[in-house]
């Protein structure tokens, strides 16, 4: 435990320097690489303090609370990113969201979690992927359409905001009703695997504070980013969805693979596939209203390649987690996928 307080320690001396950073005028490439450090400590610290309220509750309440939480600072980023007017930055930063849990994070737990595995395949629980993979067919139905829509110049194309209003309520509500019923799901699964370290309040009370924290280590990390990734000739699409898609990330980087690695594959599914639906029929629905009150808005428009790439996600989620189990194989492909589209976006 003396450990855990010397790392958080850390994380708020990282945090405090990105403030320093940005405050006193650094160069932006040094600010912006202190303040991933911070986001990515602060997101362990949602990570750490929402495992110990999950200690006491199954894998379904807990795999929510923690991508519910670990999400905060990709919700930051994009609200800060459309208030500095940088919509390409706001929309691929959603989708980098995406692809980086449901391909890179996904398949690396996938790997790690077979390794483990006596049989080398890793089991888990088929509802959660199943209710994933609708969830992300339905959004990319959504975006489908408006995509052909705008490439034909149909009458649909001129309404592509009223569009993406009801799009976003309809997910949202989706959403909600299998959110109900998927809590319901977690009596009987899972024993707790040993007390809570802290107690309920101080897990709450640092739950708070990196939530806070991250707020405004988002603020700085995106007015440092144009200008860190244009001083090492980083096009902004590929910043968006890798960069800032794996930074906005960090706890289902870290927390998915770590539970794989211990044998707890119903907790490690939970952990990423929450995100994945969170992040596709929640955050981004969510987003698009909430960019109403902004100058710069959110819809659901979004280039060909990215179409093409969320409805391929969707498929490949499909065929691969649908049935409860993955080799080591499967999530090598998974990871492979995200390799070959992370290096189109580069050269976009």
């Amino acid at each position: 435990m003396q450990r855990t307080w010397v790392l958080i320690g850390l994380i708020a001396g990282a945090t405090a320097a990105a403030g320093v950073a940005h405050y006193a005028g650094a160069p932006a490439l040094l600010t912006f690489v202190i303040a991933t450090v911070a986001l990515a400590g602060l997101a362990w610290i949602v990570s750490f303090s929402t495992e110990q309220v999950g200690e006491r509750f199954g894998p379904a309440v807990t795999g929510l609370l923690q991508s519910t939480l670990g999400n905060l600072p990709e919700f930051f980023i994009v609200i800060f990113a459309l208030s500095a007017g940088e919509l390409v930055v706001a929309r691929t930063s959603i989708l980098g969201s995406i692809f980086a849990n449901a391909l890179f994070v996904l398949g690396l737990a996938i790997v790690v979690g077979a390794w483990v595995s006596r049989d080398g395949v890793m089991r888990f629980h088929p509802r959660l992927p199943k209710d994933n993979a609708i969830l992300m067919l339905l959004a990319s139905f959504l975006i489908v359409i408006l995509g052909i829509s705008a490439a034909t110049g149909d009458k649909a194309s001129h309404h592509v905001k009223a569009i993406s209003i009801v799009g976003a309520v309809a997910l949202l509500v989706t959403y909600g009703v299998w959110l109900v019923d998927y809590i319901r799901s977690d009596a009987g699964h899972e024993p707790q695997r040993g007390a809570p370290r802290v107690s309920m309040s101080l897990s709450l009370a640092l739950l708070a504070i990196a939530g806070v924290g991250a707020a405004f280590a988002a603020d700085w990390f995106v007015t440092a980013l144009s200008p860190a990734m244009a001083r090492i000739g980083v096009p902004k699409a590929f910043a968006g969805l890798v960069v800032v898609g794996l930074a906005g990330n960090a706890v289902e980087n870290t927390t998915g693979v770590v539970l794989a690695a211990k044998g707890r594959s119903d907790l490690a599914i939970s952990v990423i596939k929450n995100s994945v639906a969170q992040i596709t029929a929640f955050l981004f629905p969510a987003l698009v209203l909430v960019s109403l009150a902004f100058t710069t808005q959110l819809t659901f428009a979004i280039g060909p390649v990215y179409i093409g790439a969320l409805f391929l996600t969707g498929l490949a989620l499909w065929l691969i987690t649908s049935d409860g189990e993955a080799t080591v194989f499967e999530g090598v492909a998974l990871v492979s996928l995200y390799v070959i589209l992370a290096v189109l976006t580069f050269f976009e």
